[in-house]
């Protein structure tokens, strides 16, 4: 008996190969058959697809303080749809701030949010720098675009509060009137 290579040993411990075998494959070789499916069906699934990929969310980014409310809109990834705020509304300043402002601007998002195709927003309320509430604002904005139909998905305050950090102006007794 001749001597036998490695590979050939190693060919004859593992043994050859089985053809792969198609899981498909009728004896006939026929395509499986095919489910019909009505015209109307086809249509409703189309329907449900368009109107879910046409609804969409945004963030509303809402600062209020006492002299003041912005509103930022942006969609999910960050990007602006519309800004406005109470000295765009309102030429006096001491009504920057009031609740019916905030109406007004609610409005004015509503007009421009509709025409994208957005129903629901995620709403993150900002106040002053150590406040322990937000202005006057907040509430309505939210409150009137519930009216208008727009789902909130989640309120979140994003106020920031200082942890530790530079000392406070006042001095040591802190302002006295």
């Amino acid at each position: 008996m001749p001597k036998k290579k490695p590979e050939e040993k190693a060919m004859e411990e593992v043994g050859e190969p089985e053809p792969i075998q198609e899981e498909n494959s009728d004896e006939n070789n026929e395509p499986p058959e095919e489910t019909e499916i009505s015209e109307e069906t086809r249509e409703e699934d189309h329907s449900a697809k368009a109107t879910v990929s046409k609804e969409s969310e945004a963030v509303i980014n809402i600062y209020t303080s006492f002299n003041n409310t912005l509103v930022h809109v942006t969609d999910m990834s960050g990007r602006t749809i519309s800004k406005i705020t109470g000295g765009m509304i309102t030429k006096h300043d001491r009504l920057k701030a009031n609740p019916t402002i905030a109406m007004f601007i609610a409005k004015r998002i509503t007009e421009e949010v509709k025409d994208l195709g957005i129903k629901s927003f995620y709403v993150r309320i900002r106040a002053k720098t150590r406040n322990p509430a937000p202005g006057p604002g907040a509430h309505s904005i939210i409150k009137s675009l519930t009216r208008d139909g727009f789902k909130i998905i989640n309120i979140l305050d994003t106020t920031r509060m200082p942890r530790g950090g530079p000392k406070q102006k006042g001095g040591r007794r802190g302002r006295r009137p």
